[in-house]
């Protein structure tokens, strides 16, 4: 692997830190994450001011992270075929260019919903070009790291975003605090632009063309596919905030359920939240032989305390079982240095382009169909009997990943 910083010392947070370019890279997150979460809850707002739909305004969410399955996979490619820095500033001014023509006075509900689109469009290849330029830019050990505390930094924007967005819509209006995520991503590129390294494209040689980007996306698909060891632990990270997200998405239903004040669901989101923050807090200052052998154990925490909602607990022992079951993601600080090993340089932009893509997917699919399950079921034995399951699925997926072949052959095998 292609490394700009020697591989000692050990893989703390000051370690990253100290690698040229990465505070522009987490300052630029932050920003960005801050102004995307409060947007949507300006444009939710918008929406429902001109229209009075619910529906409509729900759809807000919806528009966000349904196209990361089509632009994750048809696009994949262009986080391979060119440097990743110019790649993510173009998202970034791309992005901001859609959220400041949403600013356009009378503008229709269908117009704000498809530019709202195109922003969930290019998200995935932005964060698979990230991905891949941490890859050049920190070793084996300070990866995981440097992944944790991305996720670190939208978990903690998802605890305060949506409720500063709320005080923020109410003390200034909707359109500004549109006009503020605008300027949110032009700081962001000017960030990544001005102050990060710039690292090489993973295969630079192919053609610019749009045929030959959805034809090497395709072709980045097929060879993730192809590889047993990496579609084990690419499908694992799917597969388990796949289950675990069923807590989010019947928290108001289960709010409901107890007899608690719709408000409450509030804390069960943020529970979740803060758990997954504090497991990935808590696993950065382990060596990383201790994170590899804590996958197993962490992918079962992240699933088997949703057992309890078949207990109907409160509204605040469930958002502790919510915590508790954002502290099982950490796994991910085990598996990543995983994946970087099996997968090879020039795939490594479509690896964890398809990667984000898909795990949004699985998450926007499995809360809508555990969403209409519990319209006919009660919301918290849907909630536990999912753990449950989820708890079996992933124990089996965790032991033939993690005992698959280290060097990444490939060969089609089984999942």
């Amino acid at each position: 692997m292609t490394s700009t910083i020697p591989s000692s010392p050990p893989s703390g947070v000051r370690a990253v830190l100290r690698v040229p370019g990465m505070r522009a890279v987490f300052a630029a997150h932050a920003v960005s994450m801050a102004g995307t979460l409060a947007a949507e809850v300006a444009l939710s707002i918008l929406v429902f001011e001109r229209t009075g739909s619910a529906l409509l305004s729900a759809l807000v969410l919806v528009c966000s992270f349904l196209p990361y399955a089509l632009g994750g996979t048809v696009l994949s490619a262009l986080a391979d075929r060119f440097p990743p820095r110019p790649v993510l500033v173009a998202c970034d001014l791309l992005s901001g260019v859609c959220v400041a023509a949403m600013l356009i006075p009378g503008l229709p509900v269908p117009a704000l919903l498809g530019l709202l689109l195109v922003t969930g469009f290019v998200a995935p290849l932005f964060q698979g070009a990230r991905a891949a330029s941490l890859a050049y830019l920190l070793d084996a050990e300070t990866f995981p790291t440097g992944r944790s505390m991305l996720r670190t930094i939208s978990q903690t924007a998802v605890v305060s975003g949506f409720a500063l967005g709320s005080v923020a819509v109410a003390a200034i209006g909707p359109l500004w605090l549109l006009a503020a995520d605008a300027a949110s991503f032009l700081v962001s590129a000017a960030l990544i632009g001005l102050r990060t390294p710039a690292t090489p494209a993973g295969a630079p040689d192919g053609g610019k063309s749009l045929a030959s980007v959805v034809r090497d996306s395709g072709e980045g698909l097929r060879h993730l596919m192809a590889h047993r060891p990496l579609r084990r632990l690419i499908l694992l990270t799917w597969a388990v905030p796949g289950f675990s997200a069923v807590g989010d998405g019947l928290a108001v239903a289960y709010t409901a359920q107890t007899g608690a004040a719709a408000t409450a669901a509030g804390a069960l989101f943020t529970g979740y939240a803060v758990g997954t923050v504090a497991g990935d807090l808590t696993l950065v200052r382990l060596p990383a032989a201790t994170r590899r052998r804590l996958v197993t154990p962490l992918v079962l925490l992240s699933q088997l305390p949703l057992a309890g909602f078949l207990l109907t607990p409160s509204v605040p022992v469930a958002a502790a079982l919510l915590a508790l079951s954002g502290a099982g993601m950490a796994c991910n600080q085990g598996l990543d240095p995983l994946i970087l090993d099996a997968s090879e340089p020039a795939y490594r932009g479509r690896l964890f382009t398809v990667q984000s893509s898909g795990l949004m997917t699985v998450q926007g699919v499995g809360i809508g169909a555990f969403g209409a399950l519990g319209v006919w079921l009660r919301p918290g034995a849907v909630i536990g009997v999912t753990g449950l399951v989820g708890a079996g699925v992933v124990s089996l997926m965790v032991r033939r990943a993690l005992g698959a072949p280290p060097d990444g052959g490939s060969g089609p095998g089984g999942p």
